[in-house]
């Protein structure tokens, strides 16, 4: 136990002199106060002496600035929001996410076209087969033409022959595959029918990516609500969409679409061959074309006529379109009837 004497009074103040200071007081003075971090220590000042505010020094990081001879203290971890923003840029740039739109069904079954719940009818099973014609070279070895098998034209000789009906029907088939995704594009410039049959609507497509190579292709896609069904619009139209078909850029585009995915199919709806220069222009990319007739109704001479524009290397596969069944021929619906 340590024993302190205490200083005797002045007799005549009755007070303890100044100059006597307690041990206690002393070792605390020489041990000095603990400094709290981010405060400023004031002493008083003394009697008579001028006082002056005490500003703490800030450095560029914002923080006070250590005192002389103290370990520079490490900075303060970034704010959540802040760390989140350079560590993004870090990454670099992130791919775009395409537009998504939900299809009526409802609507869709209504105007005679096939939907996800619909599996039993003569429609389904006859685009069945013609899926399967499809898919059957749609991943072939190429041949001496080089075109992909999985890019695929949808047109006719001459308008109102049913090509952009087939060309949705064939789509959503397909969109119902385990193995396959697949890429309606409206090729159609002059009248798109792809969105107004879906009940859906853009401003921008095809032609815009052609003429502005800025223009990424995943700004104009539609992702729907079939899960593997993405839908690319025409966009508006354009005097030279001929000319636009035939460049490097559509070249390269298609080359894009082509192997951006390995389990793609690429459905272009296209105008009639005898209507426009488009299509022809088209068929040179393409490894197939789906060739739409309407029964009972276009000659054989305009026919033939029609195929005649398309390169002999292109393999096409007809179908017949409104075709009544005669009697004794096999009818889908009726078997699966229930």
């Amino acid at each position: 136990m340590i024993q302190v004497r205490m200083p005797e009074k002045n007799k005549k103040t009755g007070k303890s002199p100044n100059r006597t200071v307690p041990l206690i007081e002393r070792a605390a003075r020489s041990l000095g106060e603990p400094e709290i971090p981010g405060t400023t220590r004031v002493t008083p000042a003394r009697r008579g002496a001028k006082t002056a505010a005490v500003t703490p020094e800030i450095d560029r990081a914002g923080q006070d600035a250590p005192p002389p001879g103290a370990q520079p203290r490490s900075r303060a971890p970034a704010a959540p929001a802040v760390a989140a923003t350079v560590a993004a840029r870090a990454r670099g740039p992130q791919p775009r996410r395409s537009r998504y739109a939900e299809i009526d069904f409802a609507r869709l079954q209504k105007f005679g076209f096939l939907t996800p719940s619909l599996t039993r009818s003569r429609t389904m099973e006859e685009f069945r087969v013609i899926k399967r014609c499809v898919l059957q070279h749609a991943f072939q070895p190429r041949g001496e033409s080089g075109k992909p098998g999985n890019l695929v034209m949808v047109t006719s000789a001459v308008p109102g022959e049913g090509k952009t009906f087939t060309s949705i029907n064939l789509a959503i088939s397909t969109a119902l595959e385990r193995d396959y995704t697949v890429l309606l594009i409206d090729a159609d410039f002059s009248k798109p029918n792809i969105l107004p049959s879906l009940g859906l609507d853009a401003k921008k497509g095809l032609i815009d990516v052609l003429e502005d190579p800025s223009l990424d292709l995943s700004e104009v896609l539609i992702r729907t609500n079939i899960d593997k069904l993405t839908v690319l619009p025409a966009g508006g139209e354009h005097a030279l969409s001929t000319e636009l078909l035939a460049s490097q850029r559509m070249r390269d585009v298609v080359r894009d679409i082509a192997r951006r995915y390995p389990d793609r199919i690429i459905i272009f709806d296209s105008p009639p061959l005898l209507s426009t220069s488009e299509p022809c222009t088209l068929a040179m990319h393409v490894g197939q074309i789906v060739f739409v007739i309407q029964a009972d109704k276009t000659p054989q001479s305009i026919v033939r006529e029609a195929l005649d524009l398309i390169e002999p290397d292109t393999r096409v596969g007809l179908v017949l379109n409104r075709c009544q069944p005669q009697f004794g021929q096999p009818q889908f619906g009726y078997y699966y009837k229930r």
